[in-house]
């Protein structure tokens, strides 16, 4: 089977194009940076996996127009080429941020879509053209929501995290509460293989979201178990701790209001309807084991 990969040079790229050579598949990479792509865009393909995009800016130096022209004009470009080929799926990666940038409840496949940045409305939007076409028979459509991805390898807030606490600074942010959802990326890639070889999946938006969600504090708890330290806390008050992100805002601080609020939020993500759809009870690797990896790296 024939796989081709956009944005195979990617942290998640490199990564499943590894799980999935590993099981056997043949992988092709597609490069969509070169104007002239669509010569290079083999129309025997089996599966597109689309995974090239331009990621959300925590610093927010980029321009809005780029994100349409990247997350929506490239996906939409991509899609009209599929639909014209004999391949069969296409996946497009899109993100839980195209519907929800803030949320109180749990965020299912049917929540009512609200995005409030440039990335996730050019996210949701290239979602909207997507499930407008008309798919011809044979042809499966999977729009694909995952939560925080992580795993080794990956930068991010959780190498962020990881500094800190090996530093020995006590967490300074304890006195927010949240639970949050990740996504291993080993987990993810056991999904995406397991939809490829199951015929029996529909065409559809699918969450992908780790079994279980943690708070920041119990995400300190696991790093700290990791490095083999006891976790420490500084419960400083939280209308303090907001003020110094706004002040970090505009003189460029490692704490800005964009940053914490990605490690204080609450955000969890179901993941009931592809486990169902797969017919599994549990993915393979809990939560704790997925960031217990993740953090090893950064030790390693």
């Amino acid at each position: 089977m024939k796989i081709t990969i956009t944005g195979a040079s990617g942290f998640v790229g490199q990564n499943l194009s590894a799980y999935l050579k590993q099981n056997h598949l043949n992988i092709q990479e597609l490069s969509l940076r070169d104007n002239d792509w669509k010569s290079s865009f083999n129309k025997n393909t089996d599966v597109i996996i689309h995974l090239a995009g331009k990621a959300h800016d925590t610093e927010n130096t980029s321009r809005e127009e780029e994100y349409f022209t990247i997350n929506r004009d490239l996906t939409i470009a991509l899609f009209n080429e599929f639909l014209n080929s004999g391949c069969k799926d296409f996946f497009y990666f899109s993100s839980v941020k195209a519907v929800a940038d803030i949320t109180d409840g749990i965020v299912d496949e049917n929540i009512i879509a609200n995005p409030l940045t440039a990335y996730g409305k050019s996210k949701h939007q290239a979602e909207e053209y997507l499930l407008k076409q008309q798919l011809p028979s044979g042809k499966r459509l999977f729009i694909i929501r995952p939560c925080m991805i992580h795993g080794p390898g990956n930068k991010g807030n959780l190498n962020l995290l990881y500094k800190i606490v090996e530093k020995g600074i006590p967490w300074p942010l304890s006195k927010f509460e949240n639970k949050r959802s990740f996504i291993g990326i080993d987990n993810l890639s056991y999904l995406i293989l397991q939809m490829i070889q199951n015929e029996t999946v529909v065409s559809g938006i699918y969450n992908f979201a780790d079994d279980e969600a943690l708070s920041t504090n119990q995400l300190i708890e696991t790093i700290n178990l990791t490095l083999g330290k006891k976790a420490k806390f500084l419960p400083i008050n939280k209308k303090f701790v907001e003020s110094i992100a706004k002040i970090g805002d505009k003189i460029h601080l490692p704490l800005n209001s964009e940053r914490l609020k990605k490690l204080t939020e609450s955000y969890v993500v179901s993941n009931q309807k592809i486990k169902k759809a797969l017919v599994i009870q549990q993915l393979p690797i809990t939560t704790q084991e997925g960031l217990i990896n993740t953090i090893k790296s950064f030790k390693n």
